[in-house]
């Protein structure tokens, strides 16, 4: 406490007292921070240098992805045209080999009408049959990511119904959109064998995310033996076949 000062000539002492603490100026809120803007997800290219991605980094956790295959022929060879002639003839079907988490398995294809079904196993839907490649949006499988945990892997491929006998000067892109990220899309090699089906990409399950694989790999089916069943043994999916047809 401060020193009481000496009373004043006829009368009674000030009180004295204590100096309030010190404060300082009041400290103003700090000012609010703008939303942060939304993270950009940008389109990747599969490359053999770089042939996977997580769906995951590219937004893909929920909704539907678009699988879309689109072609054009450079140029007249022979060995195209088939039986209708020409090579608005060329029939390409994309299919889908599926293994869900409690061991079923199956295809999804226009060939036997399997085009299956979007909101019950397989989640998996083929769209329609495009059997010209004049469509401007190709052929398209829908997955849907919602389901994801049902699946344990989803190979997507494509064969030659007819109009050719190899994917030999077939330009070839495949793109697989989420409804909510970035596209991930890349495109086929150059075909140099007698090649009547194409694994495209095989998406796996990793802990509740699906990782996509580029796979383009031509195979050459022994005589024979199927497409459908050509890419069932070179991916171990053990599948029983008999014919069909659409």
């Amino acid at each position: 406490p401060a020193p009481v000062s000496p009373p004043r000539p006829g009368g009674p002492p000030f009180p004295q007292h204590p100096a309030p603490a010190s404060a300082g100026l009041p400290v103003p809120p700090p000012p609010p921070t703008a939303p942060s803007a939304p993270v950009r997800l940008s389109k990747v290219t599969l490359t053999k240098a770089a042939p996977s991605v997580s769906l995951a980094k590219q937004g893909g956790t929920s909704g539907a992805l678009r699988v879309n295959l689109n072609w054009q022929v450079r140029k007249q060879l022979p060995g195209w045209g088939g039986r209708r002639g020409g090579a608005d003839s060329l029939d390409l079907d994309l299919c889908a080999l599926y293994e869900l988490a409690d061991g079923r398995k199956g295809v999804v294809q226009a060939l036997g009408n399997a085009f299956g079904s979007v909101n019950r196993p397989p989640y998996i839907h083929l769209d329609g049959d495009d059997r010209t490649g004049a469509v401007s949006s190709g052929e398209n499988l829908t997955v849907n990511l919602d389901h994801k945990q049902d699946f344990r892997r989803i190979l997507v491929f494509v064969t030659i119904y007819q109009g050719a006998t190899s994917f030999a000067d077939l330009h070839a892109t495949v793109t697989l959109q989420p409804q909510h990220g970035a596209p991930v899309d890349f495109s086929l090699d150059e075909c140099t064998v007698p090649s009547t089906v194409c694994a495209l990409a095989l998406l796996t399950n990793t802990g509740g995310d699906l990782v996509v694989q580029r796979e383009a790999r031509y195979l050459v089916p022994e005589r024979g033996v199927s497409p459908q069943r050509t890419v069932d043994r070179a991916y171990g999916w053990g599948m029983n076949w008999t014919p069909g047809r659409k």
